[in-house]
Order: C-alpha cells, then structure tokens, then sequence
C-alpha cells in the first residue's frame, strides 16, 4: 500500500478516482485543497469510511512522507478556463513548483500530473500520434493558447528534470456520471436537453473525441504507480474514439435525445477548435501495458445510464 498526495482533491477526475481507490481498498491518501472542508463534506455525502486525510495546500510539507504525488490542480470547465484567462500559468505553475520541491528533496516519489491534449497546441485537423509536434504561431497568440501552453510549459520543466520519476498523462476527453452537468461540454449539452426534454441545436461542423471511462483513468494511474521509475509523458485513450453524428444518433435510440443540426452554438470552446481532439499515440500500452476495458460509445451509454438514474 503506498501514501499518495493528492493535490487538487475537489477536481471531478479527482474525486472519480478518489472513489476507485476506495472501492479497491488500495493506498492511504493525504487530500490536498484550498478549501479542505468542502473534500471533507463530499466524503461524507461519498460515504467513505476510509480515514482519508484532509488538509489546505499550506498543511502540505516536504518533511511528510508520500510515495507518490498525483497533481489534478487546473480548470476542467471551458467557462471557467476561458473566464481564468492568463491566470492558468500561475495556478499551474505554483503547484507544480510545489510537488517539484518534494520529489528533488525525496527523488523515490513517483510524480504523476494530469497535463491535457491541449499541450500539442495543435487545431487537431489529424489526430494525435507519436510524431505529432507542437505547433505554435508565436507572433499571434490567442487567449485560446493559454491553458495548452501552461500545460505544454509545465512538460518542458519535467522533461528537463529526467533523473525525477514524473510522468505527465495528457487527458483528452473525460466523462463519468459525476461530472458537473452544467459544464457547457458536447456530451452535457447533450444530457441536459434528456433531462429536459428539450431539443439540442448542434452545427453540422464534424468533430470526433475519444471520452475515457473512470475505471480506465484508474487503471492507467494504477499502472503507472506499480511501474519502474521513468520520466515521461503518455496520451489517454479508450478503445474507439466517436463522432458527432455517431454520438447524436446513440443517444438518441438508447436515451431519446431529439436534436437538430443547425448553424447552432458549439457551447464555451475554451481552447479552440479542435475537429480530432484525440490521439492514436499508445505510448501508455507499450510503456505501461495499458489496454482500455471501454471503447468511448460504451463509456458513455453506460455513464448516461447511471447519470439519468442518480438524476
């Protein structure tokens, strides 16, 4: 069983994977937010019985003993991403600097930061691969480049640090049944015009996105942690990504989503346009010998299922 810090412990992603841990009974956690007392009340709702820790990011100190620090600390919202603006860099920045510090004074902690696509800092005309490049045009940068170019700054620091065992997992897309449902994602619009009984407006634009499964993102964070000591970085990914049209069309025939196709709001686009914000790049198989139990059709019907339940 190893002691694992977990900085950033109100993220959704967090929480999910909080809440995997417990029900395999795995690891001791030390839970990291600026507010501790909101983790300790969603643990009791959660009706954890594990004497997880909770603390303010000033209690955490490089004198405590962790065997592994997993940073979540960012924006998973496109509205609060965009509404942040700049001040991605100095979130991201800070509390990267903070598990930095631990693992130079104590160099056995596994360091695992959540990073995202968007460190390509590419428009995703082509999916992601493993000779994909960062692309960048320096001399007109966008509010759109911040949170991708934070992450991609924080990559650079870990790459310059390889003697360190970090490994960046680059998070694509995400969806479980505990995600804040009025986050103005593809797949929430979706959900609240079911819930609703309303009708969906969505543009004929073509986008595909490849949505991970919670029990993946833990298998893959498990894998990581039992693995040798490395320095790297490693994309996320399901069995199949999905389509637009594709997805519409499930949702409809199994949850009675009525939509329209229509010069219609793309709801809050934080870091641009992205037709094929996925990635074919299976660094994390060979590395780590990840193999996803979901494809991304599966993780969300079975996820809507439980989301429309609980609802």
């Amino acid at each position: 069983m190893m002691r694992i810090a977990i900085l950033g412990a109100t993220s959704e992603i967090a929480k999910d994977l909080i809440l995997s841990f417990a029900k395999n009974n795995t690891h001791s956690l030390a839970l990291f937010a600026r507010n501790p007392e909101t983790v300790k009340q969603w643990l009791t709702q959660a009706q954890l019985t594990h004497p997880y820790d909770t603390h303010s990011f000033e209690q955490f100190k490089i004198a405590d003993h962790y065997d592994a620090i997993i940073n979540f600390v960012g924006v998973g919202n496109p509205a609060k991403t965009t509404a942040l603006g700049s001040g991605i860099f100095d979130i991201t920045w800070e509390y990267d600097n903070l598990a930095l510090r631990y693992i130079e004074a104590h160099p056995t902690c596994k360091y695992i930061f959540l990073s995202s696509g968007a460190a390509y800092c590419s428009t995703f005309e082509e999916p992601a691969n493993e000779n994909t490049k960062a692309s960048l045009d320096i001399n007109h940068l966008k509010q759109q480049d911040w949170y991708g170019l934070a992450k991609l700054h924080a990559e650079c620091r870990h790459r310059a640090l390889p003697q360190l065992p970090i490994v960046d997992i680059r998070v694509f897309n995400y969806f479980s049944h505990t995600q804040d449902m009025s986050a103005r994602f593809l797949i929430t619009d979706i959900l609240r015009a079911i819930q609703n009984k309303t009708t969906l407006q969505t543009s004929p634009h073509f986008m595909a996105r490849d949505y991970l499964h919670p029990a993946d993102f833990h298998q893959l964070i498990q894998l990581i942690l039992n693995a040798t000591p490395c320095n790297t970085a490693v994309d996320c990914y399901s069995q199949k990504p999905i389509d637009k049209l594709h997805l519409l069309q499930i949702m409809q025939e199994k949850f009675g989503l009525i939509y329209e196709i229509a010069n219609a709001d793309q709801g809050v686009i934080a870091t641009g346009n992205k037709p094929n914000y996925f990635s074919q790049n299976k660094k994390a198989g060979s590395d780590f010998d990840y193999s996803p139990f979901y494809s991304s059709e599966s993780a969300l019907i079975e996820q809507t299922q439980f989301c429309l339940k609980t609802q």
